[in-house]
């Protein structure tokens, strides 16, 4: 098993670190059952690239690293990222355990890309609502899927924070009036969530064309705690599998999962 490290690169933007938060994100984040969703829709949505002829892959931001794990079991060849030293030192972690090779660089992927070549995919996911620059980074992350390649993009969707926040009312709504950001301050509510029309826009500029859009969670974060404990999970699933690919209710989810292929 072979596992490369390169040099950390530093960088002076704000980008969020979340080495400080590695094990809150994990409770939080992964193990419940809107983070395992999260992963099933993300995994269909990338299936045919994973069955395909063995891929350069390029995880600009791994995380935990579970969808690069999932690529590298089926013999792709995967480079990964993080900003965060203890995210990364999970994620190899991780592919020690699965006995799995895979590259890995600490640093922030807007200057990690300045010493890559272009990948066949490469994949962007949670990162973009966490940056300081999120459309200039986007661009420079989107640049190296070379032509003809993959790019998979998962971001935090800003029209469900203006619905999530409308629904609660009272003090929240003269800062949704003034179009001001109500998450900022809090350890895991992403700072620049993005708005799915205007993200697609960048894209067919940049020379992209989505072939797969999907929400994910379209209904469960709506609900109530009792809402929730009166609901059937698997129903509740079932709901959110029928309506996270129709264009009425995929730009209401809580994140947005975009697979667009570089045609320019």
């Amino acid at each position: 098993m072979k596992q490369d490290s390169a040099k950390p690169i530093t960088s002076p933007l704000q980008d969020r670190n979340f080495d400080k938060l590695v094990d809150k994100f994990e409770k939080k984040v992964y193990d419940t059952l809107k983070g395992e969703w999260r992963l099933t829709l993300l995994k269909e949505d990338l299936e045919a690239l994973r069955t395909s002829a063995p891929l350069r892959i390029w995880d600009a931001g791994c995380g935990f690293a579970q969808i690069s794990q999932w690529f590298a079991e089926a013999g792709h060849q995967m480079t990964l990222c993080d900003l965060s030293h203890q995210m990364l030192l999970r994620a190899q972690a991780n592919f020690a355990a699965a006995e799995l090779s895979a590259t890995f660089i600490e640093g922030p992927a807007q200057q990690i890309a300045q010493q890559l070549e272009p990948f066949d995919v490469v994949i962007f996911h949670a990162v973009l609502e966490w940056l300081a620059e999120p459309k200039a980074t986007l661009q420079t992350i989107a640049e190296k899927v070379q032509p003809g390649g993959t790019l998979s993009l998962l971001f935090y969707n800003r029209n469900a924070v203006v619905i999530s926040n409308a629904l609660k009312g009272g003090w929240r709504l003269p800062f949704l009036l003034n179009d001001e950001y109500i998450g900022k301050g809090k350890k895991l509510t992403p700072p620049n969530p993005q708005i799915p029309e205007e993200v697609c826009d960048w894209l067919a500029q940049w020379g992209f064309e989505i072939e797969v859009h999907t929400g994910i969670r379209v209904f469960h974060d709506y609900m109530g705690q009792e809402a929730m404990q009166h609901s059937d999970s698997e129903q509740l699933l079932a709901l959110e599998y029928r309506y996270c690919r129709q264009p009425t209710y995929r730009n209401l989810a809580r994140y947005i999962h975009l697979r667009a292929k570089r045609i320019a």
